[in-house]
């Protein structure tokens, strides 16, 4: 691997996704695989490998950026009569294909962190969350948690120990809403995918069975064999010192060349736009982009330098997420961008809060109203007032702040794209703008 990568041995581009060749268990082994479970069973206590992933500063990559050591720790102290772990692979954001590139790519990466993972908090139970869509992905995954068990990295007394580990594969439904942490533990549970109301229901206290629980993503799992091999100081090495290590970007929209890149984080939104993606493409000159897909604040051509890290994009009023960019150019209109990114959310809500059920609806109608040329001023101050009282309103998951925070962000810093609809009775852009899909 180059100086600049942990997870992935290329970057790819999204005309070469569907022609990731796996590596299985022969060539994991042959590089190193499974060196990182065998020091952390013969050579580490469960409390010295949560002290090292805490030191490497290693953060949540599903989303909010949390401390992974810290998580860890919580679960560790809770009390239960047994922890479990899950791995959430669901991967329902608009345009993010780092999870499946991962899984595609090296399943045997993902695997071998679950386990360490798992016996750093005594789980003797995981499991590995996935869209029921990604079959591709979930038959990769069942060979490869074959051929660990054939060589027993997992089931009982793993490399002669007594840590005992079952994994198993849980489809979930093709739903956003069903990737987050509560509805993850209903739907393994057997019960639609409807979260929990939090606080007091917290996985790392009360998760699946009632019993304490660590949910991870892909990615972050992924980190852990690298971390505990070569240890917390060589990973802070990677990206910016609050936000260390290396993401996983899926990078789309009007770029000449979308894919999956994994870059340090801290890497400037110009360096992949302009280098990863090779310039925007038909000739466009850069709009905005939207660094963690439909769910966060846009940023500017003026902000083009920011780093890609969590704190920097939470400081501009952004957000990283799980670092699904897309990059739109002039040509691509933002209103109707963002009426798709609206449609998304009004779809994908659950229906279980009535602020998210009604609010996402009211928002998309209005949106709607003024791209199709029918819309006044109006109109325009009631999307900013709905997203402006919607923001105290108490709800069970993160899709309504999601929807306000991107939706809130295109009309503050393009209010003048929606009053030109207004003014001109019709959108002015001739040609398609790029679309919300999965």
């Amino acid at each position: 691997m180059s100086e600049q990568r942990i997870l992935l041995p290329a970057d790819v581009t999204m005309t070469d996704f569907n022609s990731i060749e796996p590596l299985f268990i022969e060539g994991y082994i042959d590089r190193g695989g499974y060196k990182g479970l065998s020091k952390a069973i013969n050579e580490l206590k469960p409390t010295d490998i949560i002290e090292e992933v805490k030191k490497s500063g290693l953060r949540g990559r599903g989303g909010a950026g949390f401390p992974t050591g810290k998580k860890w720790e919580l679960v560790a102290a809770a009390r239960g009569d047994k922890n479990y772990l899950c791995c959430n692979a669901s991967e329902g954001e608009p345009e993010t294909f780092k999870d499946r590139t991962l899984i595609r790519s090296n399943p045997h990466q993902l695997i071998e962190g679950i386990i360490i993972s798992a016996y750093s908090i005594n789980a003797n139970n995981a499991y590995i969350y996935i869209n029921e869509k990604y079959t591709e992905e979930i038959l990769i995954l069942e060979r490869a948690l074959r051929e660990a068990e054939d060589n027993r990295y997992t089931g009982k007394g793993i490399l002669g120990s007594k840590f005992s580990i079952n994994i198993e594969i849980k489809r979930c439904p093709d739903k956003y809403v069903a990737g987050e942490e509560t509805a993850m533990m209903e739907v393994i549970e057997g019960r639609p995918a409807k979260p929990w109301q939090k606080p007091p229901y917290y996985p790392a206290n009360r998760g699946l069975y009632g019993m304490p629980t660590l949910v991870n993503n892909t990615e972050t799992l992924s980190n852990i064999p690298h971390i505990v091999l070569k240890g917390s100081e060589w990973f802070s090495k990677f990206g910016s010192p609050k936000s260390p290590g290396t993401m996983v970007f899926t990078l789309s929209g009007d770029v000449k060349r979308p894919g999956i890149y994994e870059l340090p984080l801290g890497t400037p939104l110009r360096k992949i736009v302009y280098q990863c993606g090779n310039g925007l493409k038909d000739g466009m000159l850069f709009k905005a982009a939207f660094p963690s897909g439909p769910s966060n604040s846009p940023v500017t051509e003026s902000q083009l330098d920011i780093p890609l890290d969590f704190d920097s994009l939470k400081g501009i009023g952004s957000g990283l997420g799980s670092a699904g960019v897309i990059i739109l150019g002039d040509s691509t209109c933002i209103v109707d961008t963002v009426l798709g990114f609206s449609r998304f959310f009004m779809e994908e809500s659950c229906g279980q809060c009535p602020p998210c059920q009604m609010g996402t609806v009211k928002i998309f109608r209005l949106i709607q109203k003024i791209e199709d040329g029918n819309g006044d001023m109006k109109d325009l101050t009631d999307i900013e007032n709905t997203c402006s009282s919607l923001k105290g309103q108490v709800v069970y998951c993160h899709l309504l702040k999601g929807a306000i925070n991107s939706i809130e962000g295109v009309v503050k810093k393009f209010k003048g794209k929606f009053e030109s609809h207004i003014n001109e009775r019709k959108c002015i852009y001739k040609a398609e703008s790029t679309l919300i899909h999965s």
